[in-house]
Formats: structure tokens, sequence, C-alpha cells
């Protein structure tokens, strides 16, 4: 009898889940073939990660599960706090009852390319979604920690529905009716903060590629406004822009 080809195999292993798959292992793991060792190997290693990823998830769930009495359960977090020149913007996103989206965390954590994907998956699942975004001249007047409590109300009324709890990373929001849970590094320990923190942090990457078409010389879309050794070589041959942050480039002016 002609042994089953490593193609089938490959395919039969891709396809399978639970107690199939595990019978398939049971079965291919057999084969002496090293094609075959392989690809039981991989299968394997693939569920492995799998499973530490359902762990983390759940983990990534203990607050929402903390509080899930409350129907609109919010996060909310902020990117930009740190650059030198464009907006603070902050997310707001309240996902779905038992909604995991499989590697969503911390935007910090995650390559470009793989935020952007969760972007996407985050915009179509999340029950609402709201962005705020305070401009450089205004954190130059009030201050970045309070532009960026500005931004997160603005998140905040951008929903269309009013939170019954909010999920912060860190801060507690002045001027906010609703009740707050500050988390240490929330973006890191809930759902709900990471997708926020996502959502803050490309829709602001994306409108720093933009004002690096009108300002190429600055490489706004290399260092997205940070202040890196080539943003300040640039900011002292050019100058500042409209988008610079003037309380945070006199030191280098």
């Amino acid at each position: 009898m002609k042994a089953e080809s490593i193609q089938r195999i490959k395919e039969r292993l891709a396809a399978a889940t639970g107690d199939e798959l595990e019978e398939l292992l049971a079965v291919y793991e057999k084969d002496e073939r090293s094609g075959v060792k392989k690809l039981t190997e991989r299968r394997r290693k693939e569920i492995q990660k799998e499973k530490e990823e359902d762990e983390r998830l759940f983990a990534m769930l203990s607050y929402e599960r903390e509080y899930a009495q409350y129907r609109y359960i919010c996060g909310i977090d902020e990117a930009g706090r740190g650059p030198l020149a464009g907006p603070v913007v902050a997310g707001a996103v309240i996902l779905p009852k038992g909604c995991t989206i499989r590697y969503l965390n911390d935007s910090k954590q995650l390559s470009e390319k793989k935020r952007e994907q969760l972007f996407d998956e985050i915009m179509e699942k999340a029950e609402a979604v709201g962005v705020g975004m305070v401009s450089p001249a205004r954190i130059d007047e009030i201050n970045i920690l309070q532009a960026t409590y500005e931004a997160m109300r603005m998140a905040i009324g951008d929903l269309g529905v009013v939170p019954d709890i909010l999920l912060n990373d860190a801060v507690k929001i002045p001027r906010v009716e609703i009740r707050q849970v500050p988390i240490i590094k929330g973006d890191a320990k809930s759902l709900s903060i990471a997708a926020a923190s996502v959502i803050a942090k490309v829709t602001r990457d994306r409108l720093m590629t933009e004002y690096d078409r009108l300002m190429p010389e600055y490489g706004f879309a290399a260092h997205k406004g940070y202040g890196s050794a080539m943003h300040i070589e640039m900011l002292k041959k050019y100058g500042p822009s409209p988008i610079h942050r003037k309380t945070f480039i006199k030191n280098f002016m």
C-alpha cells in the first residue's frame, strides 16, 4: 500500500482541530519519514503556541470579568505624550462581552504591520470606538498632561454610547463622572485598554505619515515626531514646523 504523501499529510494537519487533530498526530508521529516528523513537530509547536495565547488572552480579560456586571466596559489609552511634534491622541474602545482578539497586546509590543491588522479587526468587532486628538498648540497652552486628559475626554465623547465603567492605563481622568479604574501598565493587562492603545497609536502614526508628505524634510514618517537623532538634526537645520511643540523643543533650538 502506497504511503500517504507528505503534502496530503500537511493539508490534513492544517485543516484538523481538536480531537481529530490529536488523533492524526498520534498516527503520523509513528511515521518514520523525516518530512512527516518535521510536520508533526511543527504542528505540536503551533498547538502549544495557541494554548499559550489562549492563556494570555484569558489573563488579559481578568478586569473585564471582574467588572462583568457593567454593560459597557470601556478601555482608554493614549499615544504621543513624549514626541517633539504632532498631537496627542487618545483611544476609547468598548468590546463586546467575551470578545477575544488573538495577539492583541500593548501597541508598543507589536510591529507596525501587526498593529495595522489589529486596528482593522478592532474596528470590525468593537461595539464602539472613540478617538480624541489635541493639537501641538493646545499642548503648549495647557501642558501635555492636561492635553492628554482632554484627548481622553474627547475620545469618550466620540464613542456614541455612554460607558458604564472606564478601564484606564494608569491615570484617573479629571472631570469625568463615569466610574474609573486606573490600572498600572493596563495596556498589557486589559484587552480593552490594549485595543484603545492600538487605536490611538495607529491613528496617530497615520497622521504623522500624512504630515511627512507635506513636510518631508523632517522625516515624520520614520520617527513619528519622537526625538530621534535624525529628527533633532533636521529640526536644527530647518527650524520648527507648524506641528512642533514649542514647549518641547526649546532645549534644541
